[in-house]
């Protein structure tokens, strides 16, 4: 896809397109893995499976577009229970399942997730541990500079990777409260912008439950490179913190979304942007280039920043992705 480069008037003490162009942007790679890369994760991914769910579906908070919207809480990984928005249909068989991020700070409400890509959809919208008020957890910071910095100094016990089980165990709790998903083997769509991006990237390779995933100015791509540049965002707190501690990268190698997405071999609709002061744009095209199966790219001109044509974007966003998982998820 082509784009222009954007020129934006910011206030910002650094350049949020960092100079590059696309063609620049296109170039970023995925960083060197650790040996183990793959083993630690399907390590991970087995003991997520092994917790019990045991989802519990509370009142109807939300009625619109074809859908119920649910209150709806799930144990994950280390006793957790979490909370989130299970969506329903009104009417008809459920035919398609979601399980849908968020980005840094939580979510309160299903919100500008619903509607969903598809219709005769079901979805979860977890709350993973530390983000938002239903994800709330006695000594796991829910502010995303502290909440990124959590447990760092070692990689079994960093909330990055807690919060990718939250997800798997997410989508075990849809599967148990939706069973029809499961009857033909599942085939779940996977959406997640910023953080829940960098997530996705992170939960997708290990998960034959997820067919198709759409990632959003996706987070944690290309860590070497993303120590280096400045931005606002939850970046801004780990370059900090590997300034004073250097043997954090060891940690972060094992987190690093670009890295991952060397292992995603089933489709994968990225929308990188251009300009992005949170979310540093060749992070972000780091995990594109990366996917093992290729990837589809839509480019977006801005990240986290307002811009006049926001809305535009936005809505072409969505019928991109509905024509993406109408395609992927048949």
């Amino acid at each position: 896809m082509t784009a222009t480069h954007p020129a934006f008037v910011h206030d910002f003490p650094f350049d949020p397109a960092y100079g590059l162009t696309l063609d620049d942007l296109l170039r970023v790679p995925a960083p060197e893995a650790p040996a183990d890369f793959a083993d630690f994760w399907r390590e991970r991914y087995e003991e997520a499976l092994r917790v019990a769910p045991k989802p519990e579906v509370g009142r109807v908070v939300e009625e619109r577009d074809g859908v119920r919207v649910h209150e709806v809480t799930y144990a994950s990984l280390g006793g957790v229970r979490l909370g989130g928005w299970l969506v329903l249909p009104v009417e008809g068989p459920v035919e398609h399942g979601f399980v849908i991020g968020h980005g840094y700070g939580g979510r309160d409400a299903a919100g500008p997730d619903v509607p969903l890509p598809l219709p005769r959809a079901a979805a979860i919208l977890p709350c993973v541990r530390g983000m938002g008020e239903r994800g709330l957890l006695p000594g796991v910071p829910s502010v995303s500079a502290e909440h990124v910095l959590h447990g760092i100094a070692s990689r079994d016990s960093y909330v990055i990777g807690e919060c990718v089980a939250d997800l798997w165990c997410a989508a075990t709790a849809l599967l148990e409260l939706v069973p029809e998903l499961a009857e033909s083997g599942p085939r779940l769509g996977y959406l997640g912008e910023s953080f829940g991006g960098g997530l996705g990237a992170l939960a997708l390779p290990w998960d034959d439950r997820f067919a198709a995933g759409q990632l959003t100015v996706p987070t944690f791509g290309n860590h070497p490179l993303r120590l280096t540049l400045d931005c606002i965002g939850s970046g801004a707190s780990v370059r900090r913190h590997h300034q004073d501690h250097p043997e954090v990268i060891d940690v972060l190698r094992y987190f690093d979304a670009a890295t991952a997405a060397t292992h995603l071999h089933k489709p994968i609709l990225v929308a990188p942007a251009l300009f992005d002061p949170s979310v540093p744009p060749p992070g972000q095209f780091a995990i594109h280039n990366a996917v093992a199966s290729g990837g589809e790219l839509h480019v977006l001109d801005a990240g986290h920043f307002e811009w006049p044509g926001l809305e535009r974007a936005v809505s072409e966003l969505a019928a991109a992705k509905g024509e993406f998982f109408e395609r992927e998820l048949k």
